[in-house]
Order: C-alpha cells, then structure tokens, then sequence
C-alpha cells in the first residue's frame, strides 16, 4: 500500500503573516500559523490551499520586465459571471494589476501581484463538456 501523500506550493517571502492574510482573504480561507512562525498555512476548510515562509533574504519577483520570465504564478479559478467581483476584492486586499489589457471574452484572464510581488492569475473557469 502507498503512503497517502498531498502537495502545498508554498510561496517565500519577507512577511509571512500579511502573504498569508492577502491570499485568505482572496480564497476566503483562514490563515494559521502554527510553531514557527516564519511558516503559515492557508486553508479553505477542505485543507491546505497553499503556504508562505519567511526567507529573510528575500528579493520580489522581478517580472514581467521583458528580460526575466515568469517562472511560476498561481492561477485562480472563477466562474464568469464572478470574475469583476473577483477583481475588486483581489485589488482591495492589496493585489496590483501587472496586464492591463482588455481580455475578456472566452478566455478572460487578469493577471497581478500579491503584495510580496508574486505573480498571479484570475481566470475563468473553464466549464467541463458533456458527452460527445
């Protein structure tokens, strides 16, 4: 029998408790800090949505300058109708547009970064197609 694993991304940064406030607050989620405190938790009532470590050296992202790459982002998935909805609470929580294009259509997607300057993405998700 096989060990039961999960997997969490975990995300550094200079301030783990306001990162983790940030993305509760995006995910509708809590944000918990057990005995070290330079590693907090978020979860969304079903387990571990993502996490954030204090790396005390930490330098922000330095994209979308055209000379680095994106490297990795987050991408949060919202129904259509939510997505505006999804953006003011992303920007009042603290989020900063980084593409500001017009994109809406089928595959509207908004990209920011979180206040430590991680890139992530709201989408719309896509609906499953029934049977051909």
């Amino acid at each position: 029998m096989a060990v039961k694993k999960t997997a969490v991304l975990v995300l550094d940064c200079a301030k783990p408790e306001e990162l983790a406030e940030f993305y509760a607050g995006l995910l509708g989620a809590t944000a918990n800090t057990g005995s070290d405190p330079d590693y907090v938790e978020v979860y969304d009532g079903k387990g571990i949505c993502l996490a954030v470590h204090r790396d005390y050296g930490y330098a922000p992202p330095s994209w979308p300058r055209p000379e680095d790459s994106q490297q990795a982002h987050l991408r949060i998935l919202v129904a259509r109708g939510d997505i505006d909805e999804a953006e003011r609470e992303a920007v009042g929580l603290g989020a900063r547009p980084v593409d500001t294009k017009d994109n809406s259509g089928p595959r509207d997607t908004r990209t920011y970064s979180d206040p430590a300057g991680h890139s992530f993405t709201l989408a719309v998700t896509v609906e499953p197609q029934g049977p051909h």
